[in-house]
């Protein structure tokens, strides 16, 4: 017997609930039903994935099986609404994939330029960080990407769109903010530091070495920049982010941090629409992001 899709379907929904009763109704099935799916699995693999028999706690080996099929779970359900949506869209779909720092500036105005050009288009939007953008341009589940740096790709093209200069940001009113002298690095590596995985692009040596031991790393943007506000803490990012940051945070330059973070747009050879993909690939490199 091979492992199926719903097997680790049921599995990680038991493991998430801690409860065949309540797995069982969130999946639609009879609790009896819940328990041969899972008793399937544990019998191909030849050991318990939960310890005991009330299915709320994970074993070693359940953990390690759990983390897996949940990124399989995922990754399938993400398949599915994707061939749903293509065969669905009959007057075209464009799926594009940016950083949050750009897709917070940049969504808004290449929804209403694909709509109002294409009237029926499908527009899948999705933002996350680097890695996961081009993990979707590789595995064709997007058609254009919106990335920080430059990352070769078979069969995908690259241009650079922009750059921008990292900076400190923190609360607006943060004593770093509201002084008359700016800040520099001396004096951010003596703040509370939250790290971020934009971190990662900055090469000066000074700023590298002082948030080499930060304790704290935050990867959502949107929730990095809700622990700043609190005025506790400040973190380094790109200029960008101020423009969508909220009023009772800031963006300020920092004199002897010279580092920039580069943009880079790409765009896969070969999708399903290609005028779609064309036009919206033209459109961003038109728009203001694009000029900088």
């Amino acid at each position: 017997m091979s492992i199926k899709i719903e097997m680790l379907r049921c599995f990680c929904t038991v493991a998430q609930t801690g409860s065949l009763a309540e797995a069982a109704d969130r999946l639609g099935r009879t609790q009896s039903a819940v328990s041969m799916t899972l008793k399937q699995l544990e019998d191909h693999l030849g050991k318990r994935l939960f310890e005991g028999e009330r299915k709320n706690r994970l074993s070693p080996l359940g953990e390690q099986v759990f983390e897996l099929s949940l990124r399989q779970v995922r990754q399938f359900e993400q398949t599915v609404r994707s061939i749903e949506a293509a065969a669905d869209a009959s007057q075209g779909l464009i799926r594009i994939v940016s950083v949050p720092s750009v897709a917070a500036i940049l969504f808004p105005s290449v929804l209403e330029h694909m709509t109002r050009m294409f009237p029926g288009v499908k527009v899948e939007l999705r933002d996350t960080d680097t890695q996961q953008v081009l993990d979707a341009l590789a595995q064709g589940k997007a058609d254009i990407g919106i990335a920080s740096g430059h990352h070769p790709l078979n069969g995908v093209t690259s241009t650079p769109l922009f750059e921008d200069r990292f900076g400190l940001v923190c609360a607006a009113d943060h004593p770093l903010m509201t002084r008359s002298i700016p800040p520099r690095i001396a004096d951010v590596a003596r703040a509370p530091f939250i790290r971020n995985a934009l971190c990662d692009l900055i090469k000066t040596p000074s700023l590298v070495d002082a948030i080499s031991n930060t304790e704290v790393t935050i990867h959502n943007t949107h929730s990095l920049i809700t622990m700043v506000r609190t005025g506790n803490w400040v973190t380094v990012l790109p200029e960008t982010v101020a423009r969508f940051i909220p009023d009772s945070t800031a963006f300020r330059s920092i004199p002897d941090l010279p580092d920039k973070r580069e943009v880079w747009l790409y765009v896969r050879q070969r999708t399903r629409f290609r005028d779609l993909t064309s036009e919206c690939a033209d459109f961003i490199l038109r728009s203001e992001l694009g000029e900088t």
